[in-house]
């Protein structure tokens, strides 16, 4: 099996219907102290996330008690990557503008009820985890360094749980028939926004 299908392979077990440009890592890898910046502040963004919908949600006691540690281990993850910075002498930078998210905030449907954005938040947080998780197989599998492949492998089998639960709360909570068909409304657009988006080493999306 070629790198390509291998990677098309990957992205249709997470449903992506877009690999990454294979160039990213190489981008990535350029400026590591850019990407690390991104990647923490992913970190810390889903952590706050679930907090805001288990504030949200709080009679859900089935999502209350399945994002509760996912707050512990996405706190965990961004406080991995500070001490991997640390141990490379590199700065946590500023936090920036993160227009793969915004331009998947910008597809949920508009109006709805309370239980209708839930649909919604589900869905886009599970396709945050599954194009993460895409990208950390990336770089756990081309990245020169080692330690660093290593690294990333771990966020890799993560988000790819994390992606999981996000699909399957929706299931339960809206059947899935409702969540198929909006998931792959969502997929196809997201395919859209990838092909968009310019190709940058300092984002992880």
């Amino acid at each position: 099996m070629t790198q390509t299908e291998q990677e098309l392979q990957s992205v249709r077990m997470l449903g992506l219907k877009l690999p990454t440009d294979p160039r990213w890592v190489n981008l990535a890898e350029m400026d590591l102290e850019e990407i690390l910046t991104d990647h923490a502040y992913c970190e810390q963004k889903a952590a706050t996330s679930c907090i805001s919908l288990i504030q949200a949600y709080p009679e859900r006691e089935e999502l209350v008690r399945e994002l509760a540690p996912i707050v512990t281990e996405e706190w965990g993850h961004f406080r991995s990557v500070l001490r991997e910075m640390d141990k490379r002498q590199l700065k946590l930078g500023r936090q920036r503008k993160d227009e793969y998210v915004n331009k998947l905030l910008e597809f949920q449907e508009k109006g709805g009820s309370r239980e209708d954005k839930l649909l919604e938040k589900l869905l886009i947080f599970a396709l945050i985890e599954a194009r993460s998780c895409e990208r950390f197989r990336l770089m756990s599998l081309h990245l020169n360094d080692e330690a660093l492949r290593e690294f990333y492998h771990r966020f890799m089998i993560s988000e790819a749980g994390h992606y999981r639960l996000f699909i399957e709360l929706a299931r339960k909570y809206f059947g899935a028939e409702r969540v198929n068909t909006r998931w792959e409304a969502y997929l196809q657009r997201e395919a859209v926004i990838m092909e968009e988006l310019e190709l940058r080493g300092d984002r992880m999306h």
